[in-house]
């Protein structure tokens, strides 16, 4: 194709948003619903997920997102199967299985829901089964679901909306699409991008890599990946200055740096994260990964300061009003308390026995527009002798006041 993707071993680190929290010698539930509304008794020691709702297939669920305390909708799929993807819906009493609106055609992948305001939700692929040009989307309005008029055409990556009219998304490694409202425009982007984040009108961040430039000099024939940023302020990209990241010599086989998050913090500060690795396994005596943690200040990019703790290589996925969400199940305080976020074991109920290894993968987090109630959907992986199995659940937390 011509262009260099990023490196499989940069994108592991920071490639599953939510990573695995594993809770083998939790207690049992004490309570907690397999079906249903409402969640187990809070314990206020710390933090905790709360079963929401533990469903009856072996899969997980891939997404949630909510309008309100009484809409609230989720991605399902059966053993990570596209073809059996469907939805759950929550109407303030009870979960209703549902099947995937008939506008959204076929996708190769589970599709994805996007909160586009405060009265509307978006339910796109992924990926698109056929390259015929067709790209439906639908809507919810809070009523049903009707067709998105004009979706940009092809597989769009990452989506970031600060409202109805006001929308970003990638639509290849140096394109990027915004919708007004009205209609989408297409943008080129200067560098290899994988991620985008929306700091306020006209301020918008894109991250990736670039392979020219200071710092890409060539490594046995292939350029040296660094670090790339650029900002949209309303008329056109611009490139920006980011610090270079290299290993000393000698130099690991297949080096390579890049961006690989970028993360908006409700009081406009941006933060972008990444790593500089390389081919492991071909050299003794191997370098240390190194964890990319930048912020802007004064109008440049600088190193942050290290977080305490278990928080200390984690990257942020959500933000609240004492501090932010963490990969891996961690919360982060304002104040530097570095808490993990625990859960209950499985019940019994649902084939788990009561020594096996039970691991939380949650895909997505969100808010309860107008609560202080998060919302996790995603699966508990038990590991038992004879009878592993993966338990889709949507986890409940409800964040002290």
């Amino acid at each position: 194709m011509g262009v260099r993707r990023p490196r499989a071993a940069a994108c592991a680190v920071l490639a599953v948003l939510l990573t695995a929290s594993g809770c083998g010698n939790g207690s049992e539930p004490d309570g907690s619903r397999t079906g249903g509304s409402g969640a187990s008794r809070p314990e206020s020691a710390s933090p905790r997920w709360e079963f929401e709702h533990i469903a009856d297939f072996s899969g997980g669920f891939t997404d949630v997102a909510a309008l309100g305390e009484d809409d609230i909708w989720a991605v399902g799929t059966e053993n990570n199967g596209a073809s059996n993807a469907h939805l759950l819906h929550y109407d303030g009493e009870r979960w209703k299985r549902e099947p995937l609106p008939e506008a959204l055609g076929d996708t190769d992948y589970p599709p994805v829901l996007e909160e586009i305001g405060d009265d509307t939700l978006w339910l796109r692929p992924q990926k698109y089964a056929t390259g015929d040009g067709v790209t439906p989307w639908v809507r919810w309005d809070g009523v049903r679901w009707s067709a998105v008029p004009n979706p940009p055409p092809g597989n769009v990556g990452d989506l970031e909306a600060a409202g109805p009219r006001d929308i970003w998304a990638l639509t290849g490694e140096r394109t990027a699409v915004h919708f007004d409202g009205s209609r989408w425009t297409t943008t080129r982007l200067p560098h290899r991008t994988v991620d985008l984040a929306v700091a306020g009108p006209d301020d918008v961040w894109a991250v990736g890599s670039r392979s020219t430039g200071p710092g890409t000099e060539q490594v046995h024939g292939e350029p040296y990946d660094q670090p790339a940023s650029s900002h949209w302020d309303g008329t056109s990209w611009q490139q920006v200055e980011t610090p270079q990241s290299r290993f000393d010599e000698p130099l690991p086989p297949e080096p390579g740096a890049g961006l690989l998050k970028v993360f908006a913090l409700a009081d406009g500060e941006v933060r972008a994260y990444g790593n500089n690795t390389f081919n492991h396994g071909e050299v003794e005596d191997e370098p240390q990964e190194e964890f990319i943690r930048l912020r802007r200040a004064d109008d440049r990019w600088v190193e942050q300061e290290e977080a305490p703790g278990g928080c200390a290589l984690r990257v942020p996925v959500a933000q609240d009003d004492e501090g932010l969400f963490l990969d891996g199940n961690w919360f982060l305080h304002d104040d530097g308390r570095c808490l993990k976020i625990k859960r209950h074991r499985l019940p019994v109920s649902t084939g788990a026995r009561k020594g096996s290894g039970q691991t939380l993968w949650l895909e997505e987090i969100h808010r309860v527009p107008g609560t202080d109630t998060w919302l996790g959907a995603g699966k508990v992986q038990v590991t038992q002798s004879g009878d592993p199995f993966g338990a889709p659940v949507l986890v409940r937390l409800k964040r002290a006041a």
